[in-house]
């Protein structure tokens, strides 16, 4: 049974006329009522009866009508959605991690589809750790991701988006806020809060600390800044985060680290290497690597 039988059936069963049929379907009669003889055969049940130069629908021919007409409306919807998905349509799945989706992710997505080609794409949002959304794009799970640096996924295209200095905040009484900047040794002798250590900012901020010789007290972790900043702000300890607008509040202190050990983070868009992607979210490849 092909698609081909299928639309010869509906044609000749809506005409009820296998010549005028054949003239819409511009084939020849004989070949039409071929293609139904042998539709005919392959379901071992007639679907045609004649009635003088017309031919009508057997009883089981208009069950079959029935299914017939949705299939092809099926594939009609089909072809519609191809279209769009080939065009000015489609779907994007992201991922990013927590400290992206207050104003990054909005504003980045927001941006894009203000621009008149791109109005009728729609997303998908998720949020997680680096480590889980890497995993969900090799799954295919996601289009694109957006977070730290996989040195181990050697089939993920990683593209820098965004570099964010790296700063300590405290609570406004803390001593430590009369220094212009912070070291590591100061971190030393006072309860921290950090990342969530298995995160990507979580296993970076650490590495500054084993960088220079220092183990802090780490009593907390929490996925994202406006988590920790919480805490701090409430005297729980200080911490080492990137410099984003969450941080910035009238009962929290922001010192930078000094010179000489100031380090700064990178934000990643991430994808496939080599995978097709729909046009959809090849535009956005290029947009976020034109405005990121």
């Amino acid at each position: 049974m092909t698609l081909n039988q299928l639309n010869y059936f509906y044609q000749a069963a809506m005409l009820q006329h296998f010549n005028q049929a054949a003239e819409k379907l511009n084939i020849s009669q004989p070949s039409l009522s071929r293609s139904i003889t042998a539709l005919e055969d392959e379901l071992g049940i007639t679907l045609f009866e004649k009635s003088g130069r017309n031919v009508v629908l057997t009883k089981a021919g208009k069950i079959f009508l029935e299914h017939v007409t949705q299939i092809l409306d099926d594939v009609k919807r089909a072809e519609l959605k191809m279209h769009q998905l080939a065009t000015d349509g489609g779907h994007i799945d992201i991922a990013y991690v927590s400290p992206l989706a207050r104003e990054y992710i909005p504003q980045l997505v927001r941006s894009f589809l203000a621009i008149s080609e791109n109005k009728n794409i729609t997303f998908n949002f998720h949020q997680d750790i680096t480590s889980e959304n890497v995993e969900g794009l090799k799954k295919g799970s996601y289009d694109l991701i957006f977070g730290s640096y996989s040195a181990s996924e050697p089939n993920i295209e990683f593209v820098p988006i965004i570099q964010q200095e790296i700063v300590a905040i405290l609570p406004t009484v803390h001593p430590l806020c009369h220094k212009e900047a912070l070291s590591a040794t100061d971190f030393a002798d006072c309860p921290v809060l950090g990342y969530a250590r298995h995160s990507g900012l979580g296993k970076y901020t650490r590495s500054f600390f084993k960088k220079h010789d220092v183990s802090p007290n780490f009593i907390c972790e929490s996925p994202d800044e406006n988590g920790i900043a919480s805490l701090v702000a409430h005297g729980f300890g200080i911490a080492l985060v990137a410099d984003v607008d969450t941080i910035y509040r009238d009962d929290i202190c922001i010192r930078p680290l000094v010179s000489n050990e100031s380090f700064s983070h990178t934000v990643y868009m991430g994808y496939i290497r080599g995978k097709y992607q729909l046009p959809a979210v090849q535009r956005f490849i290029e947009f976020v690597k034109q405005h990121g």
